[in-house]
């Protein structure tokens, strides 16, 4: 893999944020974001260490609800994603002097680079100490993707012009709290107590606690040492900090270097006792800086070597950094553990570490390079598998509902209240109602399935999943005589501008198309499923689920019988949409510029979003990106409804212009319709999904964490969408699509358990490379043909204008 970096140059606060989310580091296990060690956490700065599934649950006063509202006390429960015990701190300055930060002295130069293919992240400082005198820091940081307990840092100290010493502190920081968001800062976000430190030997320091209500207990150990003479102080415990202190003595041109070595256990660990006694053990057994680099440098080779991708020029760098961030929140280790798909990765504290229906746009990257990372991602949805099927049960359905927001055990996380920062009002929050997120964990199951050939799992964890999705579905349908049709009623679609109709005394939307279709599909995988069980399995299963008599058969008819709305010859996103106004788009751009958030000024003004023939993102038009021309057809044919290809077009543009893409997915969502709908204009959305985090584009959000689903979806969109590609009947199905501004592109594919599938798009042909290791010739389907690729052989196929 050719080395990649992502730089940054010049000391600019206002982008000091969005810069430590994008150099954060991690492992699958645990991730820091990238805050200079010096700096604490303040209006410019925000360090932050998350656990993957470390959560805990905390109880808010929120005063003023609404406008209008006469004032009074809510009590608002959260569960948040806790930022643990800061391992990074390490300060500094002139013996006597003021501790030295970029923003309390003079900088003359600053540099980050993060190495892609390393997974380090380098910093470089040149501090002006007047007279001619000047400091050159030099850091090189990692957390460790070898030993997923372990993250180093390495810090060189030059002096020019002068001799001096230069005193050093050192610190485990347990004062942390979750207070990253500016949204949440009203909310109680001290997640740690019982805060003890001690010092395990002259250079090795510890702190443990344990967070408030979930009881998890955390221990963290670190390890300092230097590479010339020193004056070590004896660890100090203040309040909440373990502290360790040297003094060096500096020559002109002479480099003094300090290394500091952490390690970071829960008791959520397996084949641990207590975390502190676990990390202390680890800190003290941990080899030497450059011994720890060289273990790590060889662990990212490794999984770089699974997942790579070759695109070209700037396209193929952002893809770079999108797919780092997706495997330092998603690597090997994350197979080991009990945890979903964070949508802001582990890099910051929005969406409060929750997992939402991101996963969408991760697994099926996954599935392809990391299958044992999906099958435990998907282990996660089981596990919890029982909690929705309460929630099933307090509705008075049968079959599992899944929550729109999950955290640690699978109740509904999302919140009864959000904030609109426009208005500075408290809102209620009806989004709990996107019960699509079901089909999304089934639309996984399936593809997962599909892709790796685990019929192991298919018929154990898949089979009740997927089941109970379907059994939810039938049972959240109702039978309307007037229309012929079943209805799914009182819910919301995935554009979450629409959470009720005008003036309506209760939430929700009736037959949502995206809803509607995707419960159509869950219902017909699930019978596919039934009827490949083998049958003892299959007996066993029903009876395990309790199933009655005629269950099946309903299934069958509702998922041939759910409503599907039209109105003036398009798909209408919900029964009722095309009674809603217009908007002034054209007045609104004038007025306010960025209108993404339409929601918040339309609020902002006492007007509401639901009143409005407005989207916040792709919402019937999400049903392009899941199916496949052909699968899509086939689906509402099933439904008793022709989609040509008239329709299709038709509904695209409809929708295309009256979508405000207020979410990052959005412009990945249309790039990847357009891009076989109208070819013309589907780069201008591609390329705003490959910005999106890089430059910021929903103002001011990626400093929160960055938008893993966004990423992950980036990197799909060049495996999947622009390929055709899809994993069905045994066979991989190729359906290229040619895109001038990313016409060259090569990825190498986990299929079904053959390591080394290589596909190549180059400026109209396509190669099929498979592997010599692979025993048996792979079935590969294009729209035209059908060929079988033999172990050794590559397939070179000429493309015609239209990727025929």
């Amino acid at each position: 893999m050719q080395a990649l970096t992502w730089a940054y140059d010049g000391y600019e606060p206002e982008h000091e944020r969005l810069r430590e989310a994008l150099c954060t580091l991690g492992n699958g296990r645990f991730a820091t974001r990238g805050a200079l060690p010096e700096c604490a956490a303040d209006a410019v700065h925000y360090p932050g260490t998350y656990v993957a599934g470390c959560y805990n649950r905390l109880v808010s006063r929120v005063t003023g609800r609404a406008a209008g509202h006469v004032e009074h006390v809510e009590h608002v429960e959260n569960e948040d994603m806790v930022n643990v015990p800061n391992w990074l701190p390490l300060r500094f300055r002139l013996a006597g002097g003021s501790w030295l930060t970029p923003d309390t002295a003079t900088v003359l130069d600053h540099r980050q680079v993060l190495r892609l293919d390393a997974g380090l992240l380098e910093r470089r400082t040149r501090y002006g100490l007047g007279s001619g005198r000047s400091l050159t820091v030099r850091q090189q940081r990692i957390v460790h993707m070898g030993d997923p307990y372990l993250a180093a840092l390495r810090t060189e100290f030059t002096a020019e012009g002068f001799t001096a010493d230069i005193e050093i502190e050192a610190a485990i920081d347990g004062g942390v709290t979750n207070a990253g968001v500016p949204r949440y800062r009203d909310l109680a976000g001290r997640h740690l107590t019982h805060v003890h430190t001690g010092t395990a030997a002259p250079d090795t320091v510890w702190l443990r606690c344990r967070t408030r209500t979930s009881d998890i207990r955390i221990g963290t150990a670190t390890r300092l040492a230097c590479d010339g003479p020193a004056a070590p102080v004896p660890g100090r415990h203040e309040h909440l900090r373990a502290v360790q202190e040297l003094r060096l003595r500096l020559a002109p041109g002479r480099t003094a270097t300090v290394d500091k070595t952490a390690a970071l256990h829960t008791s959520r660990d397996p084949a641990i006792g207590d975390p502190v006694h676990a990390a202390v053990d680890r800190v003290r057994a941990a080899p030497g800086f450059a011994a720890l680099l060289e273990e790590h440098r060889a662990a990212w080779e490794q999984v770089w070597r699974r997942a790579d991708i070759d695109v070209p020029a700037e396209a193929g760098r952002i893809l770079r950094l999108h797919l780092f961030h997706v495997l330092q929140t998603l690597s090997p280790h994350t197979a080991d553990l009990d945890v979903g798909v964070p949508a802001r990765g582990l890099h910051g504290e929005a969406y409060r570490g929750h997992v939402f229906w991101d996963e969408l746009f991760v697994l099926p990257f996954l599935n392809l390079h990391f299958p044992e990372v999906s099958r435990a991602l998907l282990r996660y949805r089981h596990r919890r598998l029982g909690p929705a099927c309460a929630a099933a049960r307090a509705v008075g359905r049968r079959g599992a509902m899944y929550p729109w927001q999950s955290g640690s055990d699978g109740r509904e996380e999302t919140q009864r209240l959000h904030l609109n920062p426009r208005s500075g009002r408290w809102l209620p929050d009806h989004s709990h109602l996107q019960r699509h997120v079901g089909s999304a964990v089934a639309y996984n199951v399936w593809q997962y399935v599909q892709a790796s050939g685990d019929t192991e799992f298919l018929h154990t964890e898949g089979a009740e999943t997927l089941l109970q999705i379907a059994r939810f579905w039938a049972d959240s349908a109702t039978w309307d005589a007037r229309l012929g049709r079943h209805r799914i009623l009182g819910v919301m679609g995935p554009d979450e501008y629409h959470d009720a109709y005008p003036d309506a005394d209760r939430p929700g939307l009736d037959d949502n198309a995206y809803t509607n279709v995707t419960a159509a599909w869950v219902l017909a995988r699930a019978l596919d499923t039934l009827r490949t069980l083998p049958e003892p399995r299959r007996r066993e299963l029903l009876a395990h689920l309790r199933m009655e008599d005629g269950e099946p058969e309903r299934w069958e008819e509702v998922s041939r019988t759910l409503h599907v709305p039209f109105h003036d010859g398009v798909i209408s996103q919900f029964e009722g949409y095309a009674d809603l106004a217009e908007l002034d788009w054209a007045g609104y751009r004038r007025r306010y510029g960025d209108i993404r958030r339409l929601d918040r000024i339309l609020e902002a003004e006492g007007d509401t979003a639901n009143r409005y023939k407005a989207s916040k993102q792709a919402d019937a038009l999400m049903l392009g990106h899941l199916f496949a021309p052909a699968e899509l057809r086939s689906l509402f044919g099933r439904l008793g409804h022709r989609l040509d290809e008239d329709l299709w077009t038709r509904t695209v543009d409809y929708y295309l212009a009256r979508t405000s893409h207020g979410s990052t997915l959005s412009g990945l969502v249309h790039g990847w319709i357009l891009a076989r709908a109208r070819r013309a204009d589907a780069w201008g959305f591609v390329r705003e999904a490959l910005r999106g985090d890089i430059a910021d584009v929903q103002g001011g959000t990626t400093g929160e964490g960055i938008h893993l689903g966004a990423m992950a979806g980036t990197l799909d969109l060049v495996q999947r969408g622009l390929t055709g590609l899809e994993t069905r009947e045994d066979a991989l199905w190729l359906d290229p699509v040619p895109l001038p501004e990313l016409s060259s592109y090569g990825l190498t594919l986990r299929y079904r358990g053959h390591w080394g599938v290589r596909l190549r798009m180059e400026h109209g042909r396509m190669e099929i490379a498979v592997p010599r290791s692979v025993c048996a010739p792979i079935d590969v389907r294009l729209p035209d043909r059908a060929l079988g690729v033999e172990p050794g052989e590559t397939c070179r196929i000429l493309l015609t204008d239209d990727g025929h």
